[in-house]
């Protein structure tokens, strides 16, 4: 969040299961699906409705939401590396690359925080 602009804290919606950042530009949305008693729950949250147009919608526990959720674009997979944290990105699709490439090329200081 912090690479796109955020300058505030980045909360876990583990409980909401979805948290806004509405101010970036592009939309950005973090789901936490952990606690999703059914993929089905997705539907009536209108979830369908976040990945209309160009908005970012980043997803933990994705298998979760199997059948219901979209194929992602991305696929990154973050781990403990020293004191901070490291992240291997996939890309799965055309889009993909795209945001891939995007991605490497915003400064590490700008995401660290």
């Amino acid at each position: 969040m912090r690479g796109l602009g955020h300058d505030g804290a980045v909360k876990s919606p583990t409980y909401t299961i979805v948290e806004p950042y509405e101010h970036l530009s592009p939309p950005a949305y973090h789901f936490d699906l952990y606690r999703l008693g059914d993929p089905e729950e997705l539907e009536y949250m209108g979830i369908r409705d976040y990945f209309q147009g160009q908005s970012l919608c980043l997803i933990e526990w994705p298998e979760r939401g199997q059948g219901i959720l979209p194929d992602p674009d991305l696929w990154i997979r973050l781990s403990v590396s020293g004191d901070g944290r490291k992240a291997l990105v996939l890309a799965a699709t055309a889009v993909g690359v795209g945001l891939q490439a995007r991605l490497a090329a915003i400064p590490l200081s700008s995401v660290r925080g």
